[in-house]
């Protein structure tokens, strides 16, 4: 581990104070820091007390980019249903004006980083579910942890307002340096996971009764598909640590995106296959996944599943929606798109899918929560037509969906990032835990096999929690 020079940042810091007392109101001061290998796990449990309810945690399936941020420097959030995205926007392009951004290391450094997200549908009648989570909450952390294609590095961000003087640094330094120093320390490695105690299916029937009901309206009126989730509900003995989640995650879907956001000590955290938009300057990547089927309990077996959905027209039709919508989203904003003429199987531990890469080059002047709001939600997590479907899950959907389903991930200071769709995923919140699982409703469903279908959704994250 390198030794970060205390005075270099302090200098900055009579640099940022000046600042923000010259213009009068509150400015960044952020820098970055190559370091030796730091176990990004060792990081995010390091803050498991004196953090605890402010740390977020990304990997994405290649482990290209890894993200750990501990601490929140900067809170953006809102229940404003109309233009969210665009209000977020704005108020990080504002939080980052005048900023004082060291990072030598170009894109591979990062730099300050917002991640968070979005509710799936910010007009549904809210519960007390969802209430320590913002319709649009994100973190700019104090300290990030990033791990980008094999290299380490440490992000420090300081907000400094015209009222501060520079004590504020040698406690923010102080801070630090105990931070790097417990990552020496021996790690609390006898944490005793939470008993199971109960599952509890929320209105299981009802939810059937539903599906019934969504069926016979696809079979006579406009909508093409309406995708329905329901929620489990599970009781613990104690206090569910998020941090154990996250490592038998990490052991267990080590392909999919892995993702834990905390706010106000409750947990979200899932192991998704989805992406939703990634950027790269210019570049644009997206994936439509839709249509599902188990593993087989050997090769043989698993190569015939795999065909089976291949040639399955209920989900080839249902996976031919999402297409057609990504590509007529990515085309208001991108000046070319590749996409291959038909769909290739993508298997993770429990489950395959049928899977489309898209890849574009975008405009100018198409940000990344642009792209974001375009996409979201694709009928994959929605259904077709867009808003009528949104409208209708609003209307006989009993589940507060939350952060479900929903866009989630990051955004740096040049507007690159990537976000995932957050399913596969639970709400811890102490000693409970909600998980929650969709599916396509089409006019040709039946309810019964729609049901055995979320059931099998459920297993990543039941597993992670000692249920499976």
């Amino acid at each position: 581990m390198v030794t970060i020079q205390e005075t270099e940042l302090k200098d900055k810091g009579i640099l940022a104070v000046r600042t923000a007392q010259k213009l009068g109101r509150p400015i960044l001061i952020s820098e970055v820091h190559q370091m030796d290998s730091i176990d990004p796990l060792s990081f995010f449990n390091s803050g498991s007390v004196r953090y605890f309810g402010e740390r977020f945690y990304w990997k994405d399936p290649s482990e290209e980019v890894v993200l750990i941020g501990i601490g929140i420097s900067k809170q953006i959030q809102s229940d404003q249903a109309t233009d969210r995205f665009f209000h977020v926007e704005e108020e990080w392009r504002n939080f980052l004006k005048d900023g004082l951004i060291f990072n030598p290391f170009n894109e591979n450094g990062l730099g300050p980083v917002m991640f968070g997200g979005f509710s799936f549908d910010p007009l549904k009648e809210k519960t007390t579910l969802w209430s320590n989570y913002a319709d649009s909450l994100f973190h700019v952390p104090k300290y990030m942890l990033t791990l980008v294609k094999g290299q380490t590095f440490l992000t420090t961000n300081i907000v400094c307002t015209p009222n501060d003087d520079y004590s504020l640094f040698e406690e923010e330094m102080n801070e630090r340096t105990q931070l790097l120093s417990s990552l020496n320390l021996k790690q609390d490695t006898d944490m005793k996971p939470a008993k199971l105690l109960e599952m509890k299916e929320i209105s299981p029937q009802q939810w059937k009764q539903t599906v019934d009901d969504v069926v016979e309206e696809l079979k006579t009126g406009s909508l093409k598909k309406v995708v329905l989730a329901r929620e489990l509900r599970l009781l613990f003995d104690s206090h569910v640590k998020a941090d154990l989640i996250l490592e038998n995650l990490y052991n267990q879907q080590r392909d999919s995106f892995i993702f834990v956001f905390e706010s106000n000590g409750d947990c979200f955290i899932g192991a998704t296959p989805e992406r939703l938009v990634k950027k790269q300057g210019e570049n644009v990547f997206s994936t439509c996944l839709a249509g599902s089927i188990r593993r087989g309990k050997n090769e043989e077996e698993d190569n015939i599943l795999g065909q089976t959905l291949l040639n399955d027209q209920k989900n080839i039709s249902e996976h031919g929606f999402v297409v057609e919508m990504i590509k007529e989203a990515l085309e208001e904003s991108c000046e070319e798109i590749i996409l291959p003429d038909k769909p290739q199987l993508m298997k993770i531990r429990d489950i395959q899918h049928l899977y489309t890469p898209v890849i574009g080059k975008c405009q100018k002047d198409a940000s990344l929560l642009l792209l974001v709001e375009r996409l979201h939600p694709t009928p994959a997590l929605g259904g077709l037509p867009k808003q009528e479907s949104v409208e209708k899950i609003r209307q006989v959907e009993e589940l507060d969906r939350g952060f479900y389903a929903a866009p989630l991930g990051w955004v740096d200071y040049r507007g690159n990032g990537e976000f995932s769709v957050s399913i596969r995923s639970g709400l811890i919140q102490g000693k409970e835990a909600s998980l929650f699982a969709g599916c396509g409703v089409v006019a040709n469903s039946d309810s019964e096999s729609e049901y055995l279908e979320t059931s099998l959704k459920f297993t990543p994250m039941l597993r992670a929690l000692g249920g499976n």
